[in-house]
């Protein structure tokens, strides 16, 4: 399903899907791509710099209960149409760097850290390859936990579960991205924020969503 443009900013307040017409396409959000990827974060109690505390877990917000039809019952609200979808132009070699900005960008609004999943359809994050040196098990126990950014490449993406923001880098080729978008689309829950070649992923998003 194409979408509408988003702003160059990341939103906190998308807190829930946005349906969008048709007749659109996902437009870029113009950014600069991002300096250099700082170090992968490595856990509490191994060797390295630990990760900064959480910030606390926001609040849900109250729903409004559903208004009552002309008729008299309440009428329930229309399904969900899917996430919200932002678009970050990068190169394939400045994604993952523009998927770090991102994310530490929403992280500094609020989100809480295990609110996040990261995706690469290409090369794997540093800290996917740094977790998976301990072994899969290990790996996915980070996963379950549920408490932290998890990160994984496209060809764990299906095993992963769904979280309220996905943020995928597209550093792989149109083959790898054409696998990937999709399933990080399904685990989205409120937001997904796409950093790559434009072209690329409207080829994939913007007439298959």
């Amino acid at each position: 399903m194409p979408l509408l443009p988003e702003e160059p900013q990341i939103h906190e307040s998308a807190q829930g899907p946005v349906a969008t017409p048709a007749s659109s396409r996902v437009a870029p959000t113009p950014r600069p791509v991002p300096g250099p990827r700082p170090a992968a974060p490595t856990r509490p109690g191994r060797p390295g710099p630990p990760r900064p505390a959480p910030p606390a877990q926001r609040a849900p917000r109250d729903v409004a209960p559903a208004k009552p039809g002309p008729s008299g019952p309440a009428v329930p609200a229309a399904p969900a149409a899917g996430p919200q979808i932002q678009l970050i132009p990068a190169s394939a070699e400045g994604a993952l760097d523009a998927a770090e900005e991102a994310l530490d960008l929403l992280l500094d609004s609020g989100r809480a850290p295990g609110e996040v999943l990261v995706l690469t359809t290409g090369a794997r994050h540093p800290w996917a390859e740094h977790e998976l040196s301990f072994g899969e098990a290990s790996y996915w126990a980070q996963h379950d936990a549920g408490d932290d950014v998890f990160y994984a490449d496209g060809a764990m993406a299906a095993r992963a579960a769904s979280r309220p923001v996905v943020i995928v880098a597209v550093n792989g080729d149109a083959a790898a991205a054409a696998t990937a978008l999709p399933v990080a689309h399904t685990r989205a829950g409120a937001l997904l924020i796409v950093c790559g070649d434009p072209q690329q992923i409207n080829a994939v998003l913007g007439a298959g969503v």
